[in-house]
């Protein structure tokens, strides 16, 4: 084989395989992976732990919490007249220094940070442009965001996040089991984790870090179904 022919990867999706041209890491960060895949428009593909994760669209009650928590931002914005902090929904973040690529749920980043990379019409955020990550677990992935169980080494979007020192990390999931909500905080770049954590029960309010300066009410929000 000669040595500038390009390497032939392969994706494992869900129960067959695609060649690739190059690394899923690197077609993702591209904008190219999707390309390769011929999953439907609806379809949220992630490079997870170095493997690619693909999400179907979420079920309503998900949507509604998103929603629920973007609200929150748009009313202080309304309320606060130099209230800095923009709330945006499924925007790619591109973890460089760990190649890995995640679709958040919502990113919450300074406002003037938002301008310019509108204005450059970015394809990608990246880590040190980000303030707040916020992901709502769903039955099908849940394990992708949570902090990795004891014993377990692979990555997920939690020790993934702490890597990229993203300063914080809401996870709000709505298992049956023990439905509640963690706002996780220091990050430590060496170990992979969030050193401190904030927990509410669903029904309470969250309050977000005082320079944040958001509550958000959590009285409509339900755990997943048990039909699910």
């Amino acid at each position: 084989m000669r040595g500038d022919e390009p390497k032939v990867m392969k994706a494992i999706i869900p129960t067959y395989e695609v060649a690739l041209p190059d690394t899923p890491y690197s077609l993702w960060a591209g904008g190219r992976l999707d390309d390769f895949l011929h999953l439907p428009e609806t379809s949220r593909v992630e490079i997870i732990g170095g493997e690619i994760v693909v999400s179907p669209a979420p079920r309503l009650s998900h949507s509604m919490i998103m929603d629920d928590i973007c609200q929150e931002f748009h009313l202080c914005r309304g309320r606060v007249s130099d209230f800095p902090w923009r709330c945006l929904q499924n925007v790619n973040l591109d973890l460089v220094g760990i190649e890995e690529g995640y679709i958040p749920d919502l990113l919450v980043l300074d406002g003037q940070i938002a301008r310019e990379a509108r204005a450059a019409d970015v394809r990608n955020l990246v880590a040190d442009q980000i303030e707040l990550a916020i992901e709502v677990t769903s039955p099908s992935n849940a394990p992708n965001d949570r902090r990795p169980a004891v014993g377990n080494s692979n990555r997920t979007k939690w020790s993934g996040y702490a890597l990229a020192e993203i300063p914080y990390y809401l996870l709000v999931d709505p298992d049956p089991k023990e439905p509640c909500i963690t706002l996780y905080s220091i990050p430590h770049l060496n170990s992979g984790a969030y050193l401190e954590q904030e927990t509410w029960k669903f029904g309470e309010t969250i309050v977000l870090p005082e320079h944040l300066g958001v509550s958000i009410p959590t009285t409509e929000w339900e755990p997943w179904s048990s039909r699910l």
